[in-house]
């Protein structure tokens, strides 16, 4: 994933050699969003709001970390939210209640650290509409459900559309796959109801956009060593060494600078997004470093000095406002958006 990111970045050779499939990708992705737009194919309502949070880019834009945020944000407002995912990675089938003691090689990398991360319900399964189903008949409780990942998964109904972008990559070079990392047309943004940019480190929100948007800034928060998660202290308090910066997500380099706007010294060691890390992989006597990601498929075979980083995830006050009135209405009319028809 790391050298796509590089190769999408620009329309090079590459871009022109792939050029007759991405227009047979946009060919068919198009005809299926016509499908449900025209009731050629059913989209599935269920009995409380759902939130998708999701993009139009392959890899790296940021959506589980604002899932997370998101789903913790909710717990403060007094909601009992549920997430389902669609446990990239995992070997299960069907649709998996994810426990404090699932294994990322089950169910996926995400939903193990979204479910560490928030304590609440999270079910993976492909189908996304049996996801749903699945955790409210099991967690009757949830009043609203947010779709980690799930743009494209028409046939569950949402309320609310959230597309994250990197705001270092943007669109690319805005070919479809697999010449770019498009995976819908960009005129899409203009059918969400928001569109958020991820800051980190030193890149900037992109004023080249097709629409307005809103900013979250990622910066490196506290850190825990993997043997000891929960105890977390500053990560200025680490020792000022070289660090090996270890890290298998859709863009390793918004990790990479993350840790350079924190000042740490560090050799970047990047592997393909969902890497299922083997101890052979990182040295078990080495000074690392990675995401919480990264940490929970190696919590079995971690050294003694691995650290996990966290992310502090600060959208602006203008989102939050917007969310926060925005979830009042659905919840106190239950009032279903009537337009969906609109958004594919």
């Amino acid at each position: 994933m790391f050298s796509l990111q590089y190769l999408w970045a620009r329309t090079s050779v590459f871009t022109v050699l792939l050029s007759p499939l991405a227009l047979l990708f946009a060919a068919v992705s198009g005809l299926r969003r016509l499908a449900y737009r025209r009731g050629w194919l059913a989209s599935v309502a269920v009995e409380v709001p759902v939130i998708v949070v999701g993009n139009i880019t392959a890899g790296g834009s940021g959506k589980t970390p604002l899932t997370i945020w998101l789903v913790n944000w909710l717990c403060a407002q007094g909601y009992r939210p549920g997430v389902i995912s669609r446990g990239y990675g995992g070997a299960t089938r069907g649709c998996i209640d994810v426990q404090a003691d699932s294994l990322a090689s089950d169910v996926g990398d995400e939903p193990v650290l979204i479910r560490f991360k928030t304590n609440v319900p999270v079910v993976v399964g492909r189908d996304r509409v049996a996801a749903a189903q699945t955790l409210l008949a099991r967690h009757p409780e949830v009043d609203v459900l947010v779709s980690d990942d799930g743009m494209q998964h028409y046939r569950l109904k949402r309320d609310i559309e959230l597309a994250v972008l990197d705001a270092a990559s943007g669109l690319g070079n805005g070919w479809p796959l697999p010449a770019g990392p498009l995976r819908e047309p960009v005129r899409r943004l203009n059918q969400v109801d928001a569109v958020i940019q991820v800051v980190r480190g030193a890149a900037q929100p992109r004023a080249d956009l097709p629409v307005t948007s809103w900013r979250a800034d990622y910066t490196a928060g506290p850190v825990y060593r993997l043997r000891a998660p929960q105890a977390t202290r500053p990560l200025r308090e680490l020792p000022a060494q070289d660090w090996l910066a270890v890290t298998g997500i859709g863009r390793p380099q918004g990790f990479f600078d993350m840790l350079l706007a924190a000042g740490i010294r560090f050799k970047p060691r990047a592997f393909s997004d969902h890497h299922a890390f083997q101890p052979q992989d990182i040295p078990a006597a080495g000074s690392v470093m990675m995401t919480e990601k990264d940490a929970v498929k190696c919590l079995t075979f971690a050294g003694t000095d691995w650290w996990a980083v966290q992310l502090d995830v600060a959208p602006e006050p203008g989102l939050i406002d917007w969310l926060s009135a925005r979830i009042k209405q659905l919840h106190n009319s239950r009032m279903r958006r009537e337009v969906w028809d609109e958004k594919v």
